[in-house]
């Protein structure tokens, strides 16, 4: 099954703990974990339920290329890996 993680930086304001769940896309993954720890949502989605602006998913070590409609599919493999992605100068 599909595994998803999250960076310290994120674990320090919510609980996303690591988990394994079975899911074929990105989307339904997403949805099952906030199922459970749905205080993390929030700092994932934005209110249209895409992926917010500063935050950033690889799906097996690469960019997540559907960030609105999150259709990315997953194998029984695939890692997800979810941080919050840096800006400035």
């Amino acid at each position: 099954m599909p595994t998803i993680e999250f960076t310290a930086s994120l674990a320090r304001h919510t609980e996303c703990p690591r988990a394994t769940i079975d899911a074929a896309t990105v989307g339904t993954l997403l949805g099952k974990y906030f199922e459970r720890w749905p205080a993390a949502r929030g700092y994932v989605l934005d209110d249209q339920g895409g992926i917010r602006k500063h935050v950033k998913v690889l799906v097996d070590g690469a960019n997540l290329r559907d960030r609105a409609h999150l259709s990315d599919v997953l194998t029984i493999t695939s890692k997800v890996f979810v941080f919050q992605a840096l800006s400035g100068g």
